[in-house]
């Protein structure tokens, strides 16, 4: 047997063992998946709030990572890269701390960021799909980039009003979806015989 006979069949052994979890916890996943979506639609209908709270967490998770660095710095005054690793300590124990201090900056920088990630995106798939364009289905991929150009675009044009609630509502959106792929996942694991 080589090795890509082992491969696959210990694929089909991971695959019936998860299978079989599914079908015996299906329950837990369709719960799993319904609280995502009710914290999704939460996200959704109060955007800023969530948009504020993802800022302050994300101060928090820099202030706590630098104080790491900073801890393994100061411990380690005498390994290489002591100045290197004390810098990036106290970056990100400053950047955590500006952050949770003023949220709503750090909702704009985020914010600026996203549109900056969408823009190069969308330009980036743009291309892909014209260099795919004899294949099937580059179309889809035309289309992806289009819409992340567009939604870009909206959030430049609309910046003032957009910047403050934008973070909540992707959270919302993507918590949403989540949460159907699991009910999905979970009904279509469901044992008649429960």
């Amino acid at each position: 047997m080589n090795n890509k006979e082992e491969f696959t069949i210990e694929v089909k052994n991971i695959q019936l063992q998860l299978t079989g979890y599914l079908e015996k916890h299906w329950r837990l996943f369709l719960a799993e998946g319904i609280f995502f979506i009710v914290l999704g639609i939460a996200a959704i209908l109060i955007p800023q709030f969530i948009t504020e709270a993802i800022v302050v967490f994300l101060g928090w998770l820099l202030i706590f990572g630098g104080a790491a660095h900073l801890s393994r710095a100061l411990m380690f005054r005498s390994m290489p890269g002591f100045g290197l690793w004390l810098a990036m300590g106290l970056l990100q124990i400053v950047a955590g701390y500006l952050l949770i201090a003023d949220p709503l900056v750090g909702v704009l920088a985020l914010t600026t960021l996203m549109t900056l990630f969408f823009a190069i995106e969308g330009s980036v798939k743009i291309a892909l799909a014209l260099t795919m364009r004899p294949l099937a289905h580059w179309g889809m991929v035309l289309f992806s980039g289009i819409t992340s150009i567009t939604i870009a675009l909206i959030i430049v044009i609309s910046w003032s009003e957009t910047a403050h609630w934008l973070l909540g509502v992707f959270l919302g959106i993507n918590m949403i979806f989540l949460g159907a792929s699991l009910v999905n996942i979970s009904l279509h694991h469901k044992s008649d015989r429960q």
